[in-house]
């Protein structure tokens, strides 16, 4: 295993109640356990990524409001972690926004839904976006911020591309040249399939990353992976939408940087 990125859930003005709009900056707030330098971060991490996952129900048409919040929050995080790998991921599927907020906030990558192949997920239909996006990306100048994209995307029902297997997703979205992929369990907090994971390591050539569902109990059927993204497993209860849990740990590194 390469690297363990924490994921970091905020919430932007404009979802309904009952869950009152926070302060932009007030997430950002919370994230100074995540601190860079001679520091030990906490939960201990390699990474970031910053999604708005309280934006219940999310939309496929994000307004500009998201986009603003969202700048401030990761240009907060980014002042706070000059030096840690940070990413973000705009709720639902809008990946543009995503690469212009990495951008204007100095994030180094975005996490991409649909990015190859159309699904239909809760927000409603998701249509293919690589072409779209990638030249989106050189358009604004933003060509340095690396798209890691989800294949066959949870919370979505993938019938339309039921003859495409996990792998030849994979092989798609490398041959429309994302710089990885990220393979997830059917829901938030659900493990991903170990033999999954062995059929994509061994079909493509760039990196891949786990996106859901790792837990203290499983993680070392994961560590093939070239980087796995924790949220649920640091909050009280395992839940991704508690508060962080400064008891949970995942592992500990030697000072070899093997795993523990």
């Amino acid at each position: 295993m390469g690297r363990a990125f924490g994921g970091a859930g905020v919430g932007t003005p404009g979802p309904p109640p009952p869950r009152p709009a926070p302060s932009p900056l007030g997430p950002a707030a919370s994230l100074g356990g995540w601190r860079d330098g001679d520091g030990v971060r906490f939960p201990p991490q390699d990474g970031l990524i910053v999604e708005n996952t309280h934006d219940l129900p999310y939309t496929a048409s994000a307004g500009p409001e998201v986009t603003a919040t969202m700048t401030a929050v990761c240009a907060a995080v980014r002042m706070t972690c000059p030096r840690l790998p940070l990413g973000v991921q705009v709720l639902c599927s809008a990946n543009q926004e995503a690469v212009a907020v990495a951008l204007a906030a100095g994030c180094d990558f975005i996490r991409a839904e649909g990015f190859v192949f159309s699904h239909v997920a809760d927000e409603g239909f998701v249509n293919a976006c690589a072409g779209d996006l990638l030249r989106y990306r050189r358009r604004i100048g933003a060509e340095h911020v690396q798209i890691f994209a989800d294949i066959k995307k949870k919370h979505s029902a993938h019938a339309l591309t039921a003859d495409v297997s996990v792998s030849e997703t994979a092989k798609a979205a490398e041959f429309f040249l994302a710089d990885g992929v990220i393979l997830t369990g059917p829901a938030t907090g659900v493990e991903a399939d170990p033999g999954e994971l062995h059929e994509v390591e061994q079909a493509v050539n760039i990196p891949l990353l786990i996106g859901s569902g790792v837990t203290l109990e499983n993680v070392k059927s994961y560590l093939n992976a070239n980087a796995l993204i924790i949220g649920s497993y640091f909050k009280e209860g395992g839940y991704w939408a508690n508060q962080i849990d400064p008891t949970r740990r995942l592992f500990r590194r030697s000072r070899n940087d093997q795993v523990l």
